[in-house]
């Protein structure tokens, strides 16, 4: 299964085109569109949250409701596209408008200009924006419904916002329904403690990122490999984390603390209980050997402060040559609990991806039986 992504930040609209989904799968539009309202939504947002209402249009792929395994398309339209059309419209437009030469440090602008040899950064923004991860969020959210039909779950939840962090460990189901909807924290007081922090930042014009964890429960043994590192699962899970806009860092498991503890404090001890084989602990956060062993699958990542910030930094504007203050392109503060849901998706997309390299089948009946007959 392959998806691929096309489109632009003020572009008429984001594409997303699911390559090798089976038939057979029911999908339900509207909890893809509710995984879009997540996405938009959390505390420290900025105004471009109030112009888009994202929803997904299928395009195709699908017949009454039901996948065909032809491609899927999704399409979320830029409601924003009509007051941008003048300087970015495909079929001509005035390229000397909203040029963005003032590069800002922390973002693709300098790398892009030279690259791609051109002196608007604009050409590079469009495209790095995070606001691309609209339709990877939709496209993850189809992946998880197949998913579910295979009894596989994802859900996650915000462990720091800056220094704001929460050491307690939690369990997939008090994750799954009692996470908070300002900022996906469990912890109410860690929150209020999170909030008054984003307001503090706004007011300086500065930014937070934040650490966010996403748990998997359901996911058979024996997904991903040892025997070649490119089918190592840690390592495409890991690379489909990091994929993501703004995330500098992932862990599996304890992660870096591992390298801080014994071997005897690290590795999870494996038991013999009624013919099956158990571990009384996940430090390993469900994969071994690059391959999955049965445990919830645990991921987190960091993310870094979003660098467009309101007051600007140094920076040099490419035309003049001369010292600058960056632009400021956007206005959140954070967008922890976007990102948490955009990670949900991504791993559910590359996990789609490596049930199917490994059970094969052309619909959803023949793949799921096929997972039933795996061992735990």
């Amino acid at each position: 299964m392959k998806i691929t992504t096309a489109g632009e930040s003020h572009g008429k609209a984001l594409i997303a085109i699911i390559e090798g989904l089976p038939a057979g799968l029911t999908l339900d539009l509207e909890e893809i569109n509710s995984y879009l309202a997540l996405r938009q939504s959390g505390y420290g947002r900025g105004g471009r949250q109030k112009i888009e209402t994202d929803k997904a249009e299928i395009l195709s792929g699908v017949r009454n409701k039901v996948t065909l395994g032809s491609p899927v398309t999704l399409a979320v339209y830029n409601r924003d596209y009509e007051n941008w059309a003048e300087c970015m419209a495909p079929e001509g437009c005035d390229t000397s408008l909203r040029r963005l030469t003032k590069v800002r440090p922390g973002h693709a602008d300098l790398t892009g200009i030279k690259k791609f040899n051109v002196q608007d950064a604009r050409n590079i923004l469009e495209r790095a924006s995070a606001r691309e991860t609209a339709v990877r969020t939709a496209a993850g959210a189809v992946c998880r419904q197949f998913l579910k039909a295979l009894g596989v779950e994802i859900t996650g939840y915000v462990r720091s916002v800056l220094t704001v962090k929460d050491e307690r460990e939690y369990s997939f189901e008090e994750i799954a329904n009692k996470r908070l909807p300002e900022l996906f924290m469990l912890d109410k007081h860690k929150q209020e403690e999170a909030v008054a922090l984003i307001d503090r930042l706004k007011a300086e014009g500065d930014t937070c990122g934040g650490v966010a964890e996403v748990r998997v429960k359901g996911l058979k043994s024996g997904f991903g490999s040892c025997m070649t590192y490119a089918q190592k699962l840690d390592a495409r899970l890991c690379g489909a984390l990091m994929s993501v806009q703004a995330v500098k860092g992932v862990e599996v498991g304890i992660g870096f603390q591992a390298a801080e503890r014994r071997g005897s404090e690290v590795h999870d001890e494996i038991f013999a209980a009624e013919g099956e084989y158990i571990r009384k602990t996940n430090r390993a956060g469900g994969i071994e050997g690059g391959m999955s062993n049965g445990e919830e699958i645990v991921l987190r990542a960091a993310m870094k402060p979003i660098p467009t910030l309101m007051k600007g930094l140094n920076t040099v504007d490419v035309e003049t040559g001369k010292a600058a203050r960056a632009a400021a392109e956007r206005s959140d503060v954070t967008a922890i609990l976007a990102l948490e849901v955009i990670l949900e998706s991504v791993v559910a997309s590359e996990l789609a991806a490596v049930v199917c390299e490994r059970l094969g089948g052309d619909n959803v009946s023949e793949i799921s039986e096929r997972y039933g007959r795996l061992p735990s």
